[in-house]
């Protein structure tokens, strides 16, 4: 099996409205680089990939046939205070402030304009979750 470079086994696919902001918004609060994007004839992007860290995530505009998706993401940061600033800095609203976990992760959560939610942790122990 052939998985092209700076992609995983799984790759988070969003469909949002306004991916063009939507890109510009994830780089202003996440840090991500685009890599690259494909537009359809009527201008409207039909892909576009960013990186986060070591991960690429595809967007695209939603459309009557891929409507904008939801879904939670858990974000690895090195300092989890910083992140979650920088993402309500950028438009992101705070659903759970930065506190530890019991598990071992310094955590918050946002939900980002295309409705989303992130949970920005900051590992804080190098022993396993369970």
């Amino acid at each position: 099996m052939y998985i092209p470079e700076g992609f995983s086994t799984v790759t988070p696919y969003i469909f949002a409205q306004d991916a063009a902001n939507y890109a510009v918004f994830l780089g202003a609060a996440l840090g991500a680089v685009e890599l690259g994007r494909s537009t359809a004839p009527d201008g409207r992007i039909a892909n576009c990939q960013v990186r986060i860290g070591d991960t690429t995530v595809m967007l695209s505009d939603a459309s009557d046939a891929f409507p904008p998706s939801h879904a939670a993401f858990y974000l690895y940061v090195a300092n989890a205070e910083e992140a979650m600033r920088r993402a309500i800095e950028a438009g992101a609203v705070e659903i759970m402030a930065v506190a530890d976990m019991p598990y071992g992760d310094r955590q918050g959560g946002v939900s980002d304009l295309a409705g989303n939610i992130w949970w920005i942790s900051q590992r804080l122990t190098a022993a396993p979750y369970f």
